[in-house]
C-alpha cells in the first residue's frame, strides 16, 4: 500500500535512513519499516470495517422499520374523491396490489395499503379482475372498498352457442348476443351519469377495424378477411368469463375479448393440433361450432362424427342450426322455405361448411371437432325430450327416428 501523502510516516524509520547505518543497524530498520506498515494496513482495515459495519446497521434497522411498521409513511384521509378503475393481475401479491392503487392514484402509497390490510385476512383473497375505486382514499377506506362486494366488475360470461348479434325467441323474448353484452359491460358511473359504449359502435369496430388491432390470431386472419363482414368475428370469442375494463373503447373491449379467447384455443391445440383432422384450424373451429349448437355435450363427439363423415362423402351437411344463424326469428326446426333460402349459410342447399362458425364453441366442442370418435354414422336427430340424439347409419333408420320424435313430441 503506498502513501504518497505521508500520512502514516514513521518519523524514527525515516531518521534512520538518514543515518549512515552497520549491517545490524540496517537490518533492525528494515524491521521496524515491515511492523510499521503492517501497523498502516491494520488500521486501515479497522476503518474500512468500522464503516461497513455502520452503514449495514442501518440498512438493517431500516429493513427492520419496514418490517416492522415502524416509521411514517404517507396516507390519504377521506373515502376517496374520484371513481377509477384498478385492475388486479392473476398472481397479484397484497404489496403488488398496493403499488397499483398507489399507481392508479388511490392511495397516497403502497404501504397505507398493506398496513391497513395487515389483520384483514380478506385482503390475500383478493381476486383478479377489474375494481371500481376513487382516487386518494385512505389505505383502510381503500382495503374497505376492496373486499366489498360489489366492488369487482362481474365478468362477462360468454356462453357455449352464443352469437354476436341479439336474436328473438320463439314468445319474443329478446336474447342478448355478444355485443349487446359487452356494452352493458362496458358502462361506468349510475343513473343519470352512467355511460356505456353503444352497440353499435362496437358492431362497427368489429366490422370494420383492422383484425390485427383486433387481436385475430394469425392462423385465423386469412379466413377472417375473406368473411362477411358482418359475421368475420363470429366463434373467434370462445366460452369463457372474460374480465372486462368498464370504460374501454370498442376496439380495447373486442381486442380484450379475443386475445384472451385466442390464449385459450392455444391451450385447447389451435392451431398445431389440428394438423390430423384435414382441415385449417380455422374449419375445425366453425365444425366445433355446429357441434356446438346441433346437440348436448354427451352427444358431441358422435355429431362431430356425422359432419366428418358426410364432409368426406361429400354430401351436404343439411343441419338446421345453420339455417337459422341468419334468422331474425330462429325456431327448433325450419320450414321448407328456410331451407331452400339462397344463403352460403344453408347447409341444405350449399356443400362443405359455412363461411365461418355460427356461434361460440365451447372446450368440449372443440374436444369433438378436433378428436371424434369413429364411427360411420350419418345422421341424427333428437329423439328424447331433454335433448338426447339417435344416430343412424342409413337414411331409412334415420327417418323413422325422426318420425318416432315428432310423434312423442319432442319437435
Amino acid at each position: 500500500m503506498t502513501d504518497d501523502l505521508g500520512l502514516f510516516a514513521d518519523t524514527d524509520a525515516r531518521a534512520d535512513e538518514e543515518r549512515p547505518r552497520s549491517g545490524k543497524a540496517k537490518a533492525a530498520a528494515a524491521a521496524r519499516a515491515r511492523r510499521a506498515k503492517q501497523k498502516r494496513k491494520m488500521t486501515v482495515l479497522w476503518v474500512v470495517a468500522a464503516v461497513i459495519v455502520g452503514v449495514g446497521g442501518f440498512g438493517a434497522y431500516y429493513g427492520y422499520q419496514t418490517l416492522a411498521g415502524i416509521g411514517d409513511y404517507a396516507d390519504f384521509p377521506g373515502p376517496g374523491e374520484t371513481e377509477v378503475i384498478v385492475e388486479v393481475k392473476d398472481g397479484d401479491l397484497v404489496t403488488s396490489i398496493g403499488e397499483t392503487l398507489k399507481e392508479n392514484g388511490v392511495v397516497a402509497s403502497a404501504r397505507a395499503f398493506v398496513e391497513a390490510g395487515a389483520d384483514d385476512a380478506r385482503v390475500t383473497g383478493i381476486q383478479p379482475g377489474f375494481y371500481l375505486m376513487k382516487t386518494k382514499m385512505s389505505g383502510t377506506e381503500a382495503v374497505t372498498q376492496m373486499v366489498a362486494e360489489g366492488t369487482r366488475v362481474p365478468a362477462l360470461d360468454i356462453k357455449g352457442g352464443d352469437i354476436l348479434h341479439d336474436i328473438t325467441l320463439p314468445g319474443g323474448q329478446v336474447r342478448k348476443g355478444i355485443f349487446s353484452m359487452l356494452s352493458d359491460a362496458s358502462c361506468t358511473g349510475d343513473g343519470e351519469a352512467k355511460t356505456c359504449v353503444p352497440v353499435d359502435e362496437i358492431r362497427d369496430q368489429a366490422e370494420n377495424a383492422d383484425p390485427t388491432a383486433l387481436g385475430v390470431p394469425d392462423w385465423a386472419l386469412p379466413d377472417v378477411q375473406r368473411a362477411p363482414k358482418e359475421h368475420r368475428l363470429e366463434g373467434l370469442i370462445v366460452r369463457a368469463a372474460y374480465q372486462v375494463k368498464p370504460g374501454a373503447s370498442a376496439v380495447d373491449l373486442l381486442r380484450g375479448l379475443i386475445t384472451a379467447s385466442a390464449v385459450k384455443l392455444q391451450s385447447y391445440g389451435f392451431p398445431s393440433g389440428t394438423n390430423g383432422t384435414g382441415f385449417s384450424p380455422y374449419q375445425v373451429l366453425i365444425i366445433a361450432s355446429l357441434i356446438e349448437k346441433e346437440g348436448i355435450e354427451k352427444d358431441f363427439g358422435r355429431i362431430g362424427r356425422v359432419i366428418y363423415n358426410r364432409l368426406a362423402e361429400p354430401q351436404v351437411l343439411g343441419l338446421d342450426s345453420t339455417v337459422n344463424y341468419q334468422l331474425e326469428k330462429p325456431e327448433l326446426t325450419t320450414s321448407d322455405s328456410d331451407r331452400e333460402n339462397d344463403s352460403p349459410y344453408n347447409t341444405y342447399v350449399v356443400r362443405g361448411l359455412t363461411p365461418t362458425p355460427i356461434g361460440t364453441p365451447s372446450d368440449k366442442a372443440i374436444e369433438a371437432a378436433v378428436k371424434p370418435p369413429p364411427g360411420p354414422e350419418m345422421y341424427f336427430v333428437k329423439c328424447q325430450k331433454d335433448g338426447t340424439s339417435c344416430f343412424n347409419v342409413d337414411f331409412e333408420a334415420h327417418d323413422a327416428a325422426s318420425a318416432k320424435a315428432q310423434a312423442e313430441g319432442v319437435f
